[in-house]
């Protein structure tokens, strides 16, 4: 995936069926506090790993790059763009509906 941009909706962040597997791994082993089961070890591991990769897939995220206040002013330019090419829009379809 090196260079390839990422869509937020694609960075897997569902990090609660791992914590949850933990966490009942933890309680399976609350007779023996002093010990941590293998399990247990792999769940934390697992976590880490998902944790990791979402990390990287941010990091590709488009616009990351740009400091918060960068982002805002594209935002806004963005927003101008598409305020314009509404009324556009609307004066060109008031003009055709008044031509037929």
């Amino acid at each position: 995936m090196a260079g390839q941009v990422v869509a937020a909706g694609d960075i897997d962040v569902d990090f609660l069926p791992i914590i949850y597997q933990y966490l009942r791994c933890l309680e399976k082993e609350q007779p023996d506090l002093g010990r941590v089961s293998q399990e247990s070890s792999l769940k934390v591991l697992e976590l880490q790993r998902k944790i990791q990769t979402a990390r990287e897939q941010v990091r590709k995220l488009p616009g990351v790059e740009y400091s918060r206040e960068e982002q805002l002013r594209r935002l806004e330019a963005l927003r101008k763009q598409l305020a314009l090419k509404k009324h556009l829009l609307l004066k060109y379809k008031a003009k055709s509906e008044v031509q037929h």
